[in-house]
Protein backbone atom coordinates (compact mmCIF):
# COMPACT_ATOMS: atom_id res chain seq x y z
CA UNK A 1 0.00 0.00 0.00
CA UNK A 2 0.67 3.63 -0.26
CA UNK A 3 3.29 4.93 2.56
CA UNK A 4 0.27 6.24 5.35
CA UNK A 5 2.79 9.73 5.26
CA UNK A 6 1.43 10.60 2.05
CA UNK A 7 -1.88 11.83 1.44
CA UNK A 8 -2.14 9.77 -2.30
CA UNK A 9 -3.42 6.71 -0.15
CA UNK A 10 -5.38 5.32 -3.02
CA UNK A 11 -3.63 3.34 -5.72
CA UNK A 12 -1.41 5.08 -8.58
CA UNK A 13 -3.27 5.03 -11.77
CA UNK A 14 -1.08 5.09 -14.63
CA UNK A 15 -2.58 5.52 -18.25
CA UNK A 16 -0.23 3.98 -20.55
CA UNK A 17 1.71 1.17 -20.33
CA UNK A 18 4.63 1.78 -22.46
CA UNK A 19 8.05 1.96 -21.63
CA UNK A 20 7.50 4.77 -19.10
CA UNK A 21 4.39 3.57 -17.62
CA UNK A 22 6.18 0.21 -16.72
CA UNK A 23 9.50 1.87 -15.33
CA UNK A 24 7.06 4.09 -13.12
CA UNK A 25 5.37 1.26 -12.41
CA UNK A 26 8.28 -0.69 -11.11
CA UNK A 27 9.96 2.00 -9.25
CA UNK A 28 7.37 2.80 -7.43
CA UNK A 29 5.75 -1.03 -6.75
CA UNK A 30 9.41 -1.39 -5.27
CA UNK A 31 8.20 1.11 -2.29
CA UNK A 32 5.55 -0.80 -1.81
CA UNK A 33 2.63 1.47 -3.29
CA UNK A 34 -0.51 0.32 -4.98
CA UNK A 35 0.22 1.07 -8.72
CA UNK A 36 -2.99 0.09 -11.57
CA UNK A 37 -2.76 0.35 -15.20
CA UNK A 38 -4.32 1.32 -18.52
CA UNK A 39 -3.05 0.66 -21.88
CA UNK A 40 -4.98 0.95 -25.18
CA UNK A 41 -2.61 -2.12 -26.49
CA UNK A 42 -5.18 -4.21 -24.17
CA UNK A 43 -7.25 -6.25 -25.95
CA UNK A 44 -4.46 -6.24 -29.30
CA UNK A 45 -1.30 -8.17 -29.90
CA UNK A 46 0.62 -7.06 -27.09
CA UNK A 47 -1.27 -7.76 -24.36
CA UNK A 48 0.17 -10.66 -23.37
CA UNK A 49 3.52 -9.19 -23.07
CA UNK A 50 1.37 -5.76 -21.04
CA UNK A 51 0.09 -8.36 -18.47
CA UNK A 52 3.27 -10.88 -17.89
CA UNK A 53 4.97 -7.31 -17.04
CA UNK A 54 1.79 -6.47 -14.76
CA UNK A 55 1.86 -10.20 -12.77
CA UNK A 56 5.39 -9.86 -12.67
CA UNK A 57 5.82 -6.00 -10.56
CA UNK A 58 1.87 -6.87 -9.24
CA UNK A 59 -0.06 -4.27 -11.19
CA UNK A 60 -3.47 -4.06 -11.66
CA UNK A 61 -4.65 -3.75 -15.38
CA UNK A 62 -8.27 -2.40 -15.67
CA UNK A 63 -10.62 -2.14 -18.82
CA UNK A 64 -10.74 1.48 -19.46
CA UNK A 65 -9.66 5.29 -18.65
CA UNK A 66 -12.50 6.18 -16.25
CA UNK A 67 -12.49 2.50 -14.56
CA UNK A 68 -8.70 3.67 -13.74
CA UNK A 69 -9.51 7.34 -12.15
CA UNK A 70 -12.26 6.48 -10.30
CA UNK A 71 -9.45 3.77 -8.43
CA UNK A 72 -6.85 6.25 -8.23
CA UNK A 73 -5.73 9.14 -5.94
CA UNK A 74 -3.13 10.22 -8.71
CA UNK A 75 -3.75 9.61 -12.45
CA UNK A 76 -0.40 9.73 -14.27
CA UNK A 77 -0.83 10.06 -17.86
CA UNK A 78 1.85 8.79 -20.28
CA UNK A 79 0.88 8.20 -23.46
CA UNK A 80 1.78 9.70 -26.95
CA UNK A 81 1.84 13.30 -27.42
CA UNK A 82 -1.43 13.57 -29.40
CA UNK A 83 -3.46 11.79 -27.18
CA UNK A 84 -3.36 14.09 -24.62
CA UNK A 85 -6.14 15.93 -24.62
CA UNK A 86 -8.03 13.02 -25.73
CA UNK A 87 -7.03 10.52 -22.78
CA UNK A 88 -8.22 13.40 -20.24
CA UNK A 89 -11.78 13.75 -21.55
CA UNK A 90 -11.96 10.02 -21.14
CA UNK A 91 -10.42 10.40 -17.75
CA UNK A 92 -12.37 12.40 -16.73
CA UNK A 93 -16.04 10.87 -15.98
CA UNK A 94 -14.57 8.39 -13.33
CA UNK A 95 -12.58 11.10 -11.72
CA UNK A 96 -13.38 11.94 -8.09
CA UNK A 97 -13.23 15.49 -6.81
CA UNK A 98 -10.11 16.15 -5.32
CA UNK A 99 -8.27 13.58 -7.55
CA UNK A 100 -5.01 14.46 -8.79
CA UNK A 101 -4.18 14.30 -12.60
CA UNK A 102 -0.25 14.30 -13.59
CA UNK A 103 0.41 14.62 -17.28
CA UNK A 104 3.59 13.24 -18.38
CA UNK A 105 2.62 14.08 -22.02
CA UNK A 106 5.24 15.81 -24.37
CA UNK A 107 2.34 18.22 -25.90
CA UNK A 108 2.29 22.02 -26.77
CA UNK A 109 1.20 24.62 -23.74
CA UNK A 110 -2.34 25.04 -26.23
CA UNK A 111 -2.96 20.73 -25.70
CA UNK A 112 -1.99 20.78 -21.50
CA UNK A 113 -4.74 23.76 -20.95
CA UNK A 114 -7.35 21.77 -23.03
CA UNK A 115 -6.60 18.62 -20.79
CA UNK A 116 -6.38 20.74 -18.01
CA UNK A 117 -9.72 22.13 -18.61
CA UNK A 118 -10.95 18.69 -19.02
CA UNK A 119 -9.75 17.84 -15.99
CA UNK A 120 -10.44 20.75 -13.56
CA UNK A 121 -14.35 20.55 -15.13
CA UNK A 122 -14.59 17.05 -13.46
CA UNK A 123 -13.51 18.72 -10.04
CA UNK A 124 -10.00 16.98 -10.80
CA UNK A 125 -6.61 18.46 -9.88
CA UNK A 126 -4.76 19.10 -13.17
CA UNK A 127 -0.71 19.41 -13.16
CA UNK A 128 1.16 19.34 -15.79
CA UNK A 129 3.98 17.71 -16.08
CA UNK A 130 7.48 18.07 -18.95
CA UNK A 131 10.08 15.55 -18.37
CA UNK A 132 13.40 17.64 -19.49
CA UNK A 133 15.38 14.18 -20.70
CA UNK A 134 15.14 10.62 -21.77
CA UNK A 135 13.93 8.59 -18.51
CA UNK A 136 15.74 5.24 -18.49
CA UNK A 137 18.99 6.43 -17.47
CA UNK A 138 17.13 8.24 -14.13
CA UNK A 139 14.29 6.41 -14.11
CA UNK A 140 11.79 7.49 -11.68
CA UNK A 141 14.05 9.98 -10.86
CA UNK A 142 14.00 11.60 -14.18
CA UNK A 143 14.03 16.03 -14.14
CA UNK A 144 10.01 16.75 -14.02
CA UNK A 145 9.35 20.45 -14.00
CA UNK A 146 5.37 21.02 -12.77
CA UNK A 147 2.99 23.54 -13.47
CA UNK A 148 0.08 25.18 -13.20
CA UNK A 149 -1.86 26.54 -9.82
CA UNK A 150 -2.24 22.91 -8.56
CA UNK A 151 1.49 21.77 -8.83
CA UNK A 152 3.16 23.68 -5.35
CA UNK A 153 0.51 21.26 -3.62
CA UNK A 154 1.68 17.81 -5.47
CA UNK A 155 5.59 18.75 -5.76
CA UNK A 156 6.57 17.04 -2.17
CA UNK A 157 3.95 14.73 -2.40
CA UNK A 158 5.58 13.25 -5.87
CA UNK A 159 9.23 13.74 -4.25
CA UNK A 160 8.16 11.60 -1.38
CA UNK A 161 7.60 9.08 -3.64
CA UNK A 162 10.98 9.15 -5.20
CA UNK A 163 10.11 11.37 -8.03
CA UNK A 164 12.88 14.14 -8.84
CA UNK A 165 10.15 16.76 -9.61
CA UNK A 166 10.47 20.65 -9.21
CA UNK A 167 7.84 23.47 -9.34
CA UNK A 168 8.31 25.41 -13.09
CA UNK A 169 5.79 27.85 -12.31
CA UNK A 170 1.82 28.20 -10.76
CA UNK A 171 1.22 29.12 -14.76
CA UNK A 172 -0.19 26.59 -16.74
CA UNK A 173 2.23 25.96 -19.89
CA UNK A 174 5.53 26.82 -18.80
CA UNK A 175 6.88 23.62 -17.84
CA UNK A 176 5.70 22.41 -21.36
CA UNK A 177 6.93 25.66 -23.29
CA UNK A 178 10.41 25.02 -21.36
CA UNK A 179 10.08 21.17 -22.89
CA UNK A 180 9.02 22.07 -26.45
CA UNK A 181 11.75 24.38 -26.91
CA UNK A 182 14.39 22.31 -25.51
CA UNK A 183 12.93 19.28 -27.83
CA UNK A 184 13.47 21.19 -31.07
CA UNK A 185 16.99 21.32 -30.29
CA UNK A 186 17.36 18.01 -28.78
CA UNK A 187 15.06 15.92 -31.35
CA UNK A 188 16.33 18.29 -34.14
CA UNK A 189 20.22 16.81 -33.39
CA UNK A 190 19.08 13.42 -33.06
CA UNK A 191 18.23 13.84 -36.44
CA UNK A 192 20.45 15.85 -37.97
CA UNK A 193 23.29 12.88 -36.52
CA UNK A 194 21.34 10.88 -38.35
CA UNK A 195 21.21 12.38 -41.63
CA UNK A 196 24.75 13.75 -41.85
CA UNK A 197 26.34 10.58 -40.29
CA UNK A 198 24.63 8.23 -42.26
CA UNK A 199 25.04 10.67 -45.58
CA UNK A 200 28.89 10.59 -44.66
CA UNK A 201 28.49 7.16 -44.82
CA UNK A 202 27.54 7.19 -48.55
CA UNK A 203 30.38 9.46 -49.51
CA UNK A 204 32.82 7.22 -47.00
CA UNK A 205 33.87 10.54 -45.33
CA UNK A 206 32.42 9.67 -42.02
CA UNK A 207 35.82 9.61 -40.50
CA UNK A 208 36.74 13.06 -41.43
CA UNK A 209 33.21 14.39 -40.72
CA UNK A 210 33.48 13.05 -36.63
CA UNK A 211 36.97 14.05 -36.44
CA UNK A 212 36.15 17.82 -37.64
CA UNK A 213 32.91 17.89 -35.19
CA UNK A 214 35.43 16.44 -32.09
CA UNK A 215 37.64 19.46 -32.94
CA UNK A 216 34.69 21.68 -33.08
CA UNK A 217 33.21 20.63 -30.42
CA UNK A 218 35.63 18.51 -27.72
CA UNK A 219 33.27 18.08 -25.08
CA UNK A 220 30.99 15.73 -26.95
CA UNK A 221 31.72 12.41 -27.93
CA UNK A 222 30.04 11.88 -31.63
CA UNK A 223 30.76 8.36 -31.83
CA UNK A 224 28.75 7.68 -28.37
CA UNK A 225 26.23 10.07 -29.72
CA UNK A 226 26.19 8.68 -32.79
CA UNK A 227 24.80 5.28 -31.31
CA UNK A 228 22.89 6.73 -28.95
CA UNK A 229 20.84 8.57 -31.33
CA UNK A 230 20.30 6.15 -34.17
CA UNK A 231 19.18 3.36 -31.46
CA UNK A 232 16.44 5.97 -29.77
CA UNK A 233 15.07 7.04 -33.26
CA UNK A 234 14.78 3.65 -34.33
CA UNK A 235 13.14 2.32 -30.81
CA UNK A 236 10.70 5.02 -30.60
CA UNK A 237 10.86 7.57 -33.71
CA UNK A 238 6.95 6.98 -33.53
CA UNK A 239 6.45 8.81 -30.08
CA UNK A 240 9.42 11.33 -30.86
CA UNK A 241 7.70 12.29 -33.91
CA UNK A 242 4.20 12.63 -32.42
CA UNK A 243 6.14 14.89 -29.67
CA UNK A 244 8.21 17.03 -32.02
CA UNK A 245 4.22 17.68 -34.31
CA UNK A 246 3.29 19.09 -30.73
CA UNK A 247 7.17 21.17 -30.66
CA UNK A 248 5.90 22.50 -33.95
CA UNK A 249 2.41 23.42 -32.74
CA UNK A 250 4.21 25.24 -29.86
CA UNK A 251 6.32 27.39 -32.26
CA UNK A 252 3.30 27.83 -34.77
CA UNK A 253 1.07 29.39 -31.69
CA UNK A 254 3.86 32.39 -31.18
CA UNK A 255 3.44 33.46 -35.43
CA UNK A 256 6.58 31.45 -36.24
CA UNK A 257 7.29 28.80 -39.44
CA UNK A 258 8.14 25.62 -37.66
CA UNK A 259 10.89 24.51 -40.61
CA UNK A 260 12.97 22.86 -38.19
CA UNK A 261 10.43 21.54 -36.31
CA UNK A 262 8.34 20.21 -39.00
CA UNK A 263 11.85 18.54 -41.46
CA UNK A 264 12.59 16.98 -37.54
CA UNK A 265 9.42 15.08 -36.98
CA UNK A 266 9.32 13.86 -40.42
CA UNK A 267 12.55 12.43 -40.17
CA UNK A 268 11.96 10.34 -37.20
CA UNK A 269 8.67 9.13 -38.35
CA UNK A 270 10.38 8.26 -41.46
CA UNK A 271 12.90 6.03 -39.02
CA UNK A 272 9.54 4.46 -37.44
CA UNK A 273 8.22 3.51 -40.88
CA UNK A 274 11.49 2.04 -41.86
CA UNK A 275 12.02 0.23 -38.47
CA UNK A 276 8.37 -1.04 -39.11
CA UNK A 277 8.93 -2.53 -42.41
CA UNK A 278 12.27 -4.39 -40.67
CA UNK A 279 15.08 -2.45 -42.57
CA UNK A 280 16.30 -2.33 -38.82
CA UNK A 281 15.97 -6.14 -38.04
CA UNK A 282 12.59 -8.22 -36.60
CA UNK A 283 11.24 -6.78 -33.62
CA UNK A 284 10.68 -8.68 -30.68
CA UNK A 285 9.37 -7.84 -26.73
CA UNK A 286 12.67 -5.95 -26.15
CA UNK A 287 12.71 -3.46 -29.46
CA UNK A 288 14.43 -3.94 -31.95
CA UNK A 289 18.09 -5.81 -32.13
CA UNK A 290 20.70 -2.85 -31.27
CA UNK A 291 23.96 -3.18 -33.19
CA UNK A 292 25.56 -0.87 -30.87
CA UNK A 293 27.37 0.86 -34.10
CA UNK A 294 25.50 3.92 -35.95
CA UNK A 295 27.40 2.73 -38.81
CA UNK A 296 25.27 -0.79 -39.37
CA UNK A 297 22.85 1.13 -39.28
CA UNK A 298 23.57 3.78 -41.71
CA UNK A 299 24.38 0.53 -44.34
CA UNK A 300 21.21 -0.78 -43.43
CA UNK A 301 19.64 2.96 -44.04
CA UNK A 302 21.32 3.04 -47.20
CA UNK A 303 20.73 -0.16 -48.61
CA UNK A 304 16.94 0.00 -48.35
CA UNK A 305 17.31 2.92 -50.27
CA UNK A 306 18.82 1.10 -52.80
CA UNK A 307 16.34 -1.40 -52.69
CA UNK A 308 13.78 1.31 -53.19
CA UNK A 309 11.78 3.05 -49.72
CA UNK A 310 10.42 0.24 -47.81
CA UNK A 311 8.25 2.30 -45.92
Amino acid sequence: MTPPDNPLHCSIGLIGYGEVGRILAEDLRAQGVTVAAYDIKLGGAAESELREHAARFGVELVSNHAALAAMSGLVISAVTASQAVAVAGSCAPGLKAGTWYLDFNSASPKAKTQAASLVTGAQGRFVEGAVMTSVPPYRIKVPLLLGGPEAGALEPLLNGLGFAAKLASDTLGVASATKMCRSIMIKGLESMVIESFTTARAYGVEDAVIASLVETFPGMEWEKLGAYFFQRVILHGRRRAEEVREVAQTVREVGLDPFSASGTAERQAQIADWADAGVFGAKSAAGFAKSGDWRIEADRILAAIKQGDPS
